[in-house]
């Protein structure tokens, strides 16, 4: 078995209100020196060694990101 990481974040040209959200509230807690936030998702796969990159990639593009707002990134392999 392994563990695959799926990061999706908002493409760079996508506004991203809560990315902003947490700026704004960073502010308020006291924290200064921020100047930006993107917020994405990560999801953790557990596969067996039939699941090949393109399949991962597949699943990547088609379930997990929204490819026309969205980019992705699968992550190596981590073999347990």
């Amino acid at each position: 078995m392994a563990r695959v990481v799926v990061n999706v974040m908002p493409k760079a040209e996508i506004l991203d209100p809560q990315g902003q959200a947490v700026v704004r509230a960073l502010g308020r807690i006291g924290v200064s020196g921020v100047s930006d936030v993107r917020q994405g998702k990560r999801f953790e796969i557990e596969v067996d060694d039939t699941v090949t990159a393109e399949d991962l990639d597949k699943v990547a593009a088609t379930l997990l990101a929204n490819t026309v707002i969205e980019d992705y990134e699968v992550v190596g392999l981590e073999v347990k």
